[in-house]
């Protein structure tokens, strides 16, 4: 398999299990279902469909790369314990509380680093954005930020707004936010680069 193709799979295999809650939430919302005599709205139904889609993915991804990081495993666990309590007590509130409960362990987790002086960011993402020790200080606080940021949100969409608002800030604001953030971080990727630094002090030795 090419590159290009491993590339298109990954994403397919990341993102495909939200994208097929978000069309299935769209067709069954309205409906209701009756299983051993105990009625589920459709929310709760896309729900027990989505636990196992999306361990079936992340599967299929961990055999594809070879590894999972810590930030996938911790998902999927919190999926499936969340996922499970809101259909085992018919109650779409847990479901609800996941995202706010991952981004506060994210955010905390990362934050207790900052108290300590290191960056657990650098640990996660040094492979993909090489940066000096300063740089790695300042997105992992920014980052922080944006973890807690997020779980206050989410608390304030689900438990304000209707069940459907929340499914399409869960499917596309969330995403949306993570990936608008990165893209403003381009000063600091430019500024703190240790590749940037390798290059200009080439230029002056030349």
């Amino acid at each position: 398999m090419t590159q290009a193709a491993n590339t298109k799979l990954k994403a397919l295999l990341e993102y495909g299990p939200l994208v097929a809650f978000f069309i299935a939430y769209l067709k069954l919302k309205d409906e209701v279902f009756t299983f051993g005599g105990t009625e589920y709205q459709g929310f709760i139904v896309v729900t027990a469909g989505f636990i196992p889609l999306f361990l079936i993915a992340t599967g299929l991804l961990w055999k594809l790369t070879g590894h999972l990081s810590r930030m996938q495993v911790v998902t999927a666990v919190l999926i499936v314990v969340f996922g499970g309590l809101s259909v085992y007590f018919n109650d779409e509130r847990f479901f609800k509380m996941k995202p706010t409960l991952i981004y506060l362990l994210f955010g905390g987790v990362l934050g207790l680093g900052l108290l300590r002086g290191q960056s657990y960011l650098k640990s996660v993402m040094e492979g993909l954005m090489p940066l000096k020790q300063e740089g790695w200080m300042i997105l992992t606080k920014r980052v922080t930020g944006l973890f807690l940021g997020l779980a206050v949100l989410n608390e304030v969409i689900w438990r304000s707004m209707p069940t459907e608002t929340w499914v399409y800030f869960k499917t596309f604001g969330l995403p949306a936010a993570v990936f608008l953030f990165f893209m403003f971080q381009g000063g600091l990727f430019k500024k703190y680069s240790i590749a940037e630094e390798s290059v200009a002090e080439g230029d002056k030795a030349e």
